[in-house]
């Protein structure tokens, strides 16, 4: 790689200080933060928070933000390390703002990730965190050290960078399919026959979460294992068979349930229940919905992804405190039912989308996949400088 070519010679006979991150930052007090439920889907300013997404939601609220600049940002409870550059409000408490002194903001965050060792507790993480130990080049020549840390910020930026355009192209391909989807499940009223959704069901329920969990034992479905439209069994949680059949036995799960989210930012995400999870239970953020035997199931999965459920969570979720559908409000979502042999055909052609995205959708994570891994290897290898007991700076 000439890349790393140069940087052999960039780093040949380069000093090499290893300092903890605690002293090459500073903590940034957010002026004031948003609790949960002032967060929204959509808004001018985004919020940032611990969570898996980062960006957790976004409020319009006239709030004072923190100024646009170069953070690192340290999820306190989930560990997640992240880069902003831009301005942004701070939600519930969780994450330490952080603003490099005198170094190249992202050339840590780069190193904070590749040298951060996590550790399993259900504590607060900074106190260790801040002890990781970053490699600072040239420490006596600062505009060397900022060149180097830029080269090296440059070339793994040209990695994540791939990534970025594979994911665009990834959701592109997806709102062309989600446009077909929503041209075929459009109809006027009085073009077919609405009824209910629950004068199609059998039960529309919901669960609850346990306690505790268990290491092993009956299959427990969170939102966080939802794949697309499949449940990711590496992402399931465990409940005991005592709690299963007792505490949670109004959510057993039965092969053919749908499981949709009803709360949170995920919402109006859907799956199917499949015989190789079973037996299994969820909790109070999926509703259980159990279609009568003679509805077209898949005919309804695809009406409950289509842009007539979203137009419906947007106007039954207005003016909450967030998104979210109650069991009534389920129950009471209306659907389209052209002839049977109308359902049988659009589904036949869904199903042929289905499998074009499905390749897609496989083949493009794939590729990121081994991008990612790619970019981590360099990482690495670019930050493997030398490492003396006596260079620890405290």
């Amino acid at each position: 790689m000439s890349n790393l070519s140069f940087m052999e010679k960039l780093l040949d006979g380069v000093e090499m200080e290893w300092k903890a991150l605690g002293v090459l930052i500073k903590s940034v007090t957010a002026p004031s933060k948003l609790k949960g439920e002032a967060y929204r889907v959509t808004g001018k300013l985004p919020i940032v928070d611990q969570g898996v997404e980062f960006i957790a939601g976004y409020t319009d609220e006239d709030i004072v933000p923190i100024k646009a600049g170069k953070y690192v940002i340290f999820g306190d409870h989930s560990e997640h390390i992240k880069y902003v550059d831009f301005s942004f409000v701070q939600g519930a408490d969780g994450i330490k703002i952080l603003s490099p002194i005198s170094t190249n903001a992202k050339y840590i965050y780069y190193a904070f990730q590749n040298f951060y060792k996590k550790k399993l507790s259900y504590k607060r993480h900074w106190s260790t965190a801040k002890e990781t130990l970053i490699p600072i080049p040239c420490p006596e020549n600062q505009k060397k050290s900022l060149e180097i840390q830029a080269e090296i910020v440059h070339i793994l930026d040209t990695f994540t960078e791939l990534t970025t355009e594979l994911t665009a192209e990834l959701i592109a391909r997806k709102k062309q399919y989600n446009y077909y989807r929503d041209q075929l499940l459009s109809f006027d009223e009085g073009e077919v026959e609405w009824k209910t959704l629950g004068e199609l069901t059998s039960l529309i329920t919901k669960g609850t979460t346990p306690k505790s969990f268990e290491s092993s034992g009956i299959s427990f479905i969170k939102t966080e294992a939802f794949d697309g439209t499949r449940i990711n069994k590496s992402k399931l949680s465990y409940v005991g068979e005592t709690i299963h059949r007792t505490f949670l036995k109004r959510s057993i799960l039965e092969e053919g349930d749908i499981l949709f989210t009803i709360a949170g930012a995920t919402i109006g995400k859907s799956a199917v229940v499949t015989s190789d999870l079973l037996p299994a239970n969820t909790n109070q953020a999926l509703a259980i919905i159990r279609l009568h035997q003679t509805v077209n199931k898949k005919y309804i999965f695809y009406i409950l992804r289509s842009n007539h459920m979203k137009e419906y969570i947007d106007k039954s979720a207005k003016g909450s405190a967030q998104p979210n559908l109650n069991l009534r409000q389920i129950n009471e979502f209306c659907i389209p039912l052209p002839s049977p042999e109308e359902q049988t055909r659009i589904v036949a052609i869904l199903d042929k989308f289905d499998v074009l995205t499905s390749s897609i959708t496989e083949g493009l994570p794939r590729e990121m996949a081994l991008r990612q891994q790619q970019y981590e290897y360099y990482r690495e290898l670019l930050l493997s400088f030398p490492k003396l007991d006596s260079e620890v700076a405290a």
